[in-house]
C-alpha cells in the first residue's frame, strides 16, 4: 500500500479523497493555484504545493508541475479526481515515465475510451448497443450539415474529448447545425484543447442512466448497479439517484453485463462509468465511458456501502477485488443534489464572490455533505461554481426525497446566489416524485426559465404565520426592556397584519408554552421553537411536524425561505396596514435600451458596431463564463446607438454592453 499520494485536483473532490486516504493511514499532498492558496483542501492535506496562477491552464492542467510536485514530496501515486487531467492519457503516461502510479485505468484504456469516437467503435465490437451516428472526424460546418442530413434530424453534436456538457449541441435543421458546430468546436477547443466533434442521432424522450463498474488488474470486473442522471440542465446533471425508478432487474442485469464486457474489452482497471441513453421501452444505447470517478459516485456508495475511492486506491496498489458480482447488494435509495453558486432566477448565471455565511446541514447516516469550501471561501470565476454535493439516503425513494428537502431547508448560504430554491422546486414537482423523468424534464417543465412563481409554497399560510411569530417574539422582547415606568409597561397587542407586497394577511398571535399560537382566518398554527434572536435558522415544530425556515432581516422586512419559496414580510399593526394601502409604489428603471451582461464573464466577441441595424434574434455579443460561451441576442429589431464595452473586457453582472436608439 502507498505511504503518500498526491491529489491532482481541487475543491470538494480533493477533500473527499483526502478523507478516505486519512482513514486508510495514507499521507496526502494537495496542489493549489494562486486562487486556492487558502482553500479547504490545502488545509486538510498533510502537505501542499503551489503549482501556478489561477487559470487552470497555468496550474491544474500543468502536467510538468504536478509531476515535479510528486518528486519533491515523495508521493508514490496520484489520484486525479474528476475533470482537469483525470482523463488525459498524456498525464498518465508522464506519471508512468516518472515511476509514479496513476490511481485510475491504464493509459491505453483512457486513450481508447476517453475518445468518444473510438469508444463507440470499440463498444460496437464488444457487442454493446450503440446509437446510430457518424464517428469519423467532421471537417467543417458544411460537412456537419451533410452528415446530419444523412443521420436525420434531430442530431447531437458532441465534443470527442471531455464532458460536463461542454461542446454539446442539439440541432434540428441546417442553420442550427452550422451554428452548433461552430459553438461546439470552440467550446471543445477552449475546455479540452481538442476541437474534434462527432455526430449521432438524438433520441427523443431519453433517460440518462449509467452503470458503475469496478475492475482490478487480475481480471476481476463487477458492476455496482445504476445511477439515474436524467435531470439535467444544459447537459449538466443537476440531481442524481440510485437506483433508477425506471430500471427493472432484467434491464439492470443486461446493462451491467454489457458495461462489464466493454471494460474487459479494453483491459480496464479501476473505477469507471458506462453511460447509456434509455428510451421509453427500456431499450438502451451506449453513450460514452468515463474513465474516472464520477461526480455523482456518492449515491452508489450510499446504496452499496462501498467506498469507491478506497477501492480505486487498493486496485492501483495491485490488490485484488475482494468483491464478486453475487456479493453486490443494493440497499435503500440515495439522491444527490448539486448545490451551485448560480442564480436560477437569472437564467442560472454563475455567481462569484465570497461566502459571507455558509452553514451546511448536520451530517448523519442519512445526510452527507461533500464540499470543498466553507464560510469565508471564495467562489472563483476560474473554476466550476459548485458549492457542494448534498447526498441523502432513505429506505425508500420517498424517504430519500423528504430527507433531501429537509437538508436543503437547513443549507444556509449567503454572499453568493445559489440554486437551492430550484433544487427544492424540482424535488417537489409531481413529475419528479412520480419518477417520470427524461433529459428534457427541466426544459419541458420550465420552458421559459425558472421564476419565483415556480416555487409557490404548498401551504401559503405557514410562512405568514412564521413571520408573525418572529415579529411577536421581537415585540415581546422589546416589552421586557428595563427602566419602564411602573404601571406604564409596554403591552403587546396580539393583532398584526403581515404585508406581502400589496397582500394583507391579518393574524392574531398569542404566547403559549415554548412558542406562539398564530390564527390566520380559519387556520391555526401552534409554533413551538427554541429559536433565539440572531440565529439564521428557525427550527420549529408546527402543529406536530418539524420544519426549518431560513431567516434574514432586510430593512424592516423578514425574509423567510422554506421548501424553495421565499417571502419578504413586513409585519405591522392594523392601523399601519390601513395607511400602507395608500402608499405609492416605486417603479423600476427602464433598462430596455441597454444590452446588459447577464453574468460575470469575458466579452469574447462583439458582432455589431455603432449605427448597425439588427433584427430580433440576431446575435449581438458572446460572453464566456465558466468556459461556456453564451450568445446574447436582440430581443427585437433595433439600431445600435453606442458600444459601451470592448472585446476582451471582463464584465460584471448587469454591466451595459450596448445601448439601443
Amino acid at each position: 500500500m502507498f505511504d503518500k499520494i498526491l491529489i491532482a485536483n481541487r475543491g470538494e473532490i480533493a477533500c473527499r479523497i483526502i478523507k478516505t486516504a486519512r482513514r486508510m493511514g495514507i499521507a496526502t499532498v494537495a496542489v493549489y493555484s494562486d486562487a486556492d492558496r487558502d482553500a479547504l483542501h490545502v488545509r486538510m492535506a498533510d502537505e501542499a504545493v503551489h503549482i501556478g496562477a489561477a487559470p487552470a491552464a497555468d496550474s491544474y492542467l500543468r502536467i510538468d508541475r504536478i509531476v515535479q510536485a510528486c518528486r519533491d514530496t515523495g508521493a508514490q501515486a496520484v489520484h486525479p479526481g474528476y475533470g482537469f487531467l483525470s482523463e488525459n492519457p498524456a498525464f498518465a503516461e508522464a506519471l508512468e515515465g516518472a515511476g509514479i502510479v496513476f490511481i485510475g485505468p491504464g493509459r491505453q484504456a483512457i486513450t481508447r475510451m476517453g475518445d468518444k469516437i473510438t469508444s463507440k467503435k470499440l463498444a460496437e465490437e464488444a457487442g454493446v448497443c450503440t446509437v446510430p451516428g457518424y464517428t469519423g472526424q467532421i471537417e467543417d460546418a458544411e460537412h456537419a450539415v451533410r452528415i446530419a442530413r444523412e443521420i436525420g434530424y434531430p442530431v447531437m453534436l458532441k465534443a470527442s474529448a471531455g464532458g460536463g456538457g461542454k461542446g454539446m449541441r442539439v440541432v434540428r435543421n441546417d442553420e442550427e447545425c452550422r451554428e452548433g458546430f461552430t459553438r461546439a468546436t470552440n467550446e471543445a477547443q477552449s475546455s479540452f484543447g481538442d476541437g474534434r466533434v462527432f455526430a449521432e442521432k438524438f433520441i427523443e424522450e431519453p433517460r440518462h442512466i449509467e452503470i458503475q463498474v469496478l475492475a482490478d488488474a487480475h481480471g476481476n470486473v463487477v458492476y455496482l448497479g445504476e445511477r439515474e442522471c436524467s435531470v439535467q440542465r444544459r447537459h449538466q446533471k443537476v440531481i442524481e439517484e440510485a437506483p433508477s425508478p425506471f430500471i427493472d432487474a432484467a434491464t439492470r442485469q443486461a446493462m451491467g453485463e454489457q458495461a462489464v464486457a466493454l471494460a474487459r474489452a479494453v483491459d480496464y482497471r479501476s473505477a469507471g462509468t458506462v453511460e447509456f441513453i434509455v428510451d421509453a421501452e427500456r431499450n438502451f444505447y451506449f453513450l460514452e465511458m468515463n474513465t474516472r470517478l464520477q461526480v455523482e459516485h456518492p449515491v452508489t456508495e450510499m446504496v452499496t456501502g462501498l467506498d469507491l475511492v478506497e477501492l480505486m486506491i487498493r486496485v492501483a496498489a495491485g490488490e485484488k477485488l475482494a468483491l464478486r458480482q453475487q456479493q453486490v447488494k443494493l440497499r435503500g435509495w440515495s439522491i444527490e443534489a448539486r448545490v451551485y453558486a448560480e442564480d436560477p432566477f437569472r437564467n442560472f448565471m454563475p455567481s462569484i464572490g465570497r461566502l459571507a455565511h455558509c452553514l451546511p446541514p448536520p451530517e448523519s447516516d442519512n445526510v452527507r455533505v461533500d464540499t470543498g469550501i466553507e464560510e469565508g471561501s471564495e467562489v472563483s470565476m476560474y473554476y466550476d461554481p459548485m458549492i457542494a454535493k448534498l447526498i441523502t439516503f432513505g429506505d425508500t425513494r420517498e424517504q430519500a426525497i423528504d430527507a433531501m428537502n429537509d437538508a436543503l431547508d437547513q443549507y444556509y448560504i449567503r454572499g453568493v446566489s445559489h440554486n437551492i430554491a430550484f433544487l427544492n422546486a424540482v424535488l417537489a414537482h409531481p413529475r419528479f416524485r412520480e419518477g417520470r423523468l427524461s433529459t428534457h424534464f427541466i426544459d419541458e417543465e420550465y420552458p421559459d426559465g425558472f421564476h419565483p412563481a415556480d416555487v409557490v409554497h404548498e401551504e401559503p399560510g405557514l410562512p405568514v404565520a412564521m413571520a408573525a411569530a418572529v415579529h411577536r417574539a421581537l415585540m415581546d422582547r422589546a416589552a421586557r426592556l428595563s427602566g419602564q415606568l411602573p404601571s406604564h409597561e409596554k403591552a403587546v397587542d396580539p393583532q398584526f397584519v403581515v404585508l406581502l407586497g400589496r397582500e394583507q394577511h391579518p393574524v392574531d398571535v398569542t404566547p403559549i408554552d415554548g412558542g406562539y399560537e398564530v390564527r390566520r382566518d380559519d387556520e391555526l398554527y401552534r409554533i413551538i421553537t427554541g429559536w433565539r434572536f440572531g440565529e439564521p435558522l428557525i427550527r420549529a415544530n408546527v402543529n406536530g411536524r418539524p420544519v426549518c425556515f431560513q431567516l434574514d432581516r432586510v430593512g424592516l422586512h423578514y425574509r423567510l425561505a422554506h421548501r424553495g419559496s421565499q417571502i419578504d414580510a413586513l409585519v405591522v399593526n392594523p392601523r399601519t396596514a390601513e395607511l400602507a394601502q395608500h402608499m405609492l409604489e416605486k417603479e423600476a428603471p427602464d433598462l430596455s435600451r441597454f444590452l446588459l451582461s447577464p453574468m460575470p464573464g469575458l466579452l469574447v466577441r462583439l458582432a455589431v458596431k455603432e449605427g448597425d441595424e439588427v433584427k430580433a434574434g440576431e446575435e449581438l455579443a458572446v460572453v464566456e463564463a465558466m468556459k461556456m460561451e453564451n450568445s446574447l441576442r436582440a430581443g427585437s429589431d433595433a439600431k445600435i446607438a453606442k458600444v459601451l464595452a470592448e472585446e476582451g473586457q471582463s464584465l460584471v453582472v448587469d454591466q451595459p454592453i450596448l445601448e439601443f436608439e
